[in-house]
């Protein structure tokens, strides 16, 4: 019997390889004879890279970068061999690097993910995978933009400063230092988002809070990204502001489709598609996915919900394993998840949940596979 494991990270605890190569051990304790195939899954966030080159060969990369608050961070990203190089904003630009006590959304900088950028290109990439969430930024771009060579001046002409309150006083943009090898390269973005940059449902108003933004800063946030598309439809002869999506990682999107014409695509489809995740569902009996945390909000553009959707169309049953189960369930065995199970045996904390995260893992998928054996003896 074939099974296909394309599980998310457990965030904070295991990475999706490290997930996958859990529930298998456990999987073939009961059934050692069973085809396995492990794809590692990922929605454009955290993860992508990894689950990337679990799939694909290529390699894991390292350099030292501009962090979120002007500090050097050391990011990764991956290059593939044909290739293609697929960055993680939230690996030069994420929230993780910025302390609770430091998060303010109106300072912030992307110029990290810019230089992650210009090392893919160094590279020689073709393609570049740009995958969005998990950003500490609020600066609709610029800082990956001004890394790149662009330039964003004042009245006065002199060059704004880092995040995104500066582009309050943006006046013009000049564009001729813009890196011209980035006309020579495809760029998507891996995003699981549809908000527009601007207004309710803008980048400011909805993921500013978590980055620090208190009610008059996301004013100040939305007026002034609204202004820097302003600026730049006048520049560029297009409104991009209203695409959905182009509000992601806060405003990343939107200096990514106005500046460097990348296409959108949603992050789990773009994962399966680069991991081989429909090839390997043919013929398989069972998919067993999962996350840290399944609930309702899965069901808007989650992993497991996005690899449920690709195993409905082959035909093939998913059964999900999680941290933790929360409210909303319901909706998700009409997106295809026939069931789905807490790892957690008993009361304990958060801690102890995730340090014994693969050690559940194992226990859940050998008893799975002990359950699925009687149950095709017993048709």
């Amino acid at each position: 019997m074939k099974v296909v494991i394309a599980p998310d990270s457990f965030k904070e605890s295991l990475s999706a390889p490290e997930v996958a190569q859990a529930i298998a051990r456990g999987w073939q304790r009961a059934r050692p004879t069973d085809e396995v195939l492990l794809r590692p899954m990922a929605d454009g966030g955290e993860g992508t890279v990894d689950a990337v080159l679990a799939a694909k060969p290529g390699e894991r990369r390292e350099c030292r970068v501009c962090g979120p608050l002007g500090q050097p961070v050391t990011a990764h990203w991956g290059w593939l061999e044909d290739g293609t190089a697929v960055i993680e904003m939230a690996a030069a630009s994420g929230l993780h690097w910025v302390p609770q006590r430091k998060r303010d959304a109106t300072r912030t900088t992307s110029r990290g993910t810019g230089e992650l950028v210009r090392e893919a290109l160094e590279a020689g990439a073709r393609k570049i995978i740009l995958g969005l969430g998990g950003s500490a930024t609020n600066d609709a771009g610029l800082g990956l933009l001004q890394a790149l060579g662009a330039r964003f001046l004042d009245a006065q002409g002199a060059d704004l400063g880092a995040g995104g309150a500066a582009l309050g006083t943006l006046m013009a943009i000049d564009l001729s230092g813009l890196d011209p090898r980035l006309q020579q390269v495809e760029v998507e973005v891996a995003a699981d988002v549809n908000n527009p940059l601007c207004g309710p449902h803008g980048a400011s108003a909805v993921f500013g809070p978590q980055k620090g933004a208190s009610p008059a800063q996301v004013e100040q946030l939305d007026a002034a990204l609204r202004h820097f598309a302003e600026v730049a439809a006048r520049t560029l002869g297009e409104d991009h502001s209203l695409f959905p999506g182009v509000g992601a990682a806060g405003g990343l999107g939107f200096a990514s489709r106005a500046f460097l014409k990348a296409r959108f695509r949603p992050g789990i489809e773009l994962v399966a598609e680069l991991s081989g995740l429909e090839q390997a569902l043919q013929g398989a009996a069972l998919v067993i996915t999962g996350e840290g945390r399944l609930d309702g909000q899965s069901l808007h553009g989650k992993t497991p919900v996005g690899v449920a959707r690709l195993a409905r169309r082959a035909g093939v049953p998913v059964i999900a394993l999680a941290g933790s189960l929360g409210e909303g369930l319901g909706g998700l065995r009409e997106e295809g998840i026939e069931a789905a199970f807490s790892l957690v045996p008993g009361p304990m904390s958060l801690a102890q949940a995730c340090a014994q995260a693969a050690v559940e893992l194992e226990s859940r998928a050998e008893a799975l596979a002990r359950f699925w054996t009687l149950a095709q003896a017993a048709r």
